[in-house]
This record gives structure tokens, C-alpha cells and sequence, in this order.
């Protein structure tokens, strides 16, 4: 990663959080569409990003955006484990 990419999370974490949550939403709801692991696993590691992102708000003190992309997150989490499981059982 370059030294423009990490300084632009670093300057925008906001940005960089709402980003990184749509990113994941749109990789979920993939999954949904297409329930295979390969789908599944990547939505977890977008997943997995936009938790770091989230980490990297509150810490910049980013509180405003951090309440509504924590509740998206979480219930892109829930959908992800309900197509996780709908897999499982195939």
C-alpha cells in the first residue's frame, strides 16, 4: 500500500469509514444474491475492513458517523450469517 493510501484513510477517516461499510454492504448482499463460499468469504473480509475503519473513527473521534455505520455494520453482519447458514445446510 502506498504512503497516499494510508495517508488518506489517516486524513479522512470518516470517508474512509462510510466507504468501507457501503463496500462491505454491497459485498453481503453478493453473498445473498449468490450464497457460495468464495461470496461468502469475501463479504467477511469486507466486513473484517470496515471494522478496522470503524476503529480508525473513533479513535480520530469521528462520533457522528460512528453510531449510524456501527448499526449498518451490525446488521450486515446478521445478514451475512444468516447466508452463511443457509450454505451450511446445503
Amino acid at each position: 500500500m502506498s504512503n497516499n493510501s494510508r495517508s488518506w484513510k489517516r486524513d479522512t477517516p470518516g470517508t474512509f469509514l462510510n466507504n468501507s461499510v457501503e463496500k462491505a454492504n454491497r459485498a453481503v448482499k453478493q453473498a445473498m444474491s449468490h450464497p457460495e463460499e468464495t461470496a461468502i468469504e469475501h463479504a467477511f473480509n469486507s466486513i473484517e475492513h470496515a471494522e478496522n475503519a470503524l476503529k480508525n473513527a473513533e479513535h480520530h473521534g469521528y462520533e457522528d458517523l460512528i453510531e449510524q455505520n456501527k448499526e449498518q455494520l451490525e446488521e450486515i453482519k446478521q445478514d451475512l450469517q444468516e447466508t452463511k447458514e443457509i450454505v451450511e445446510e446445503k
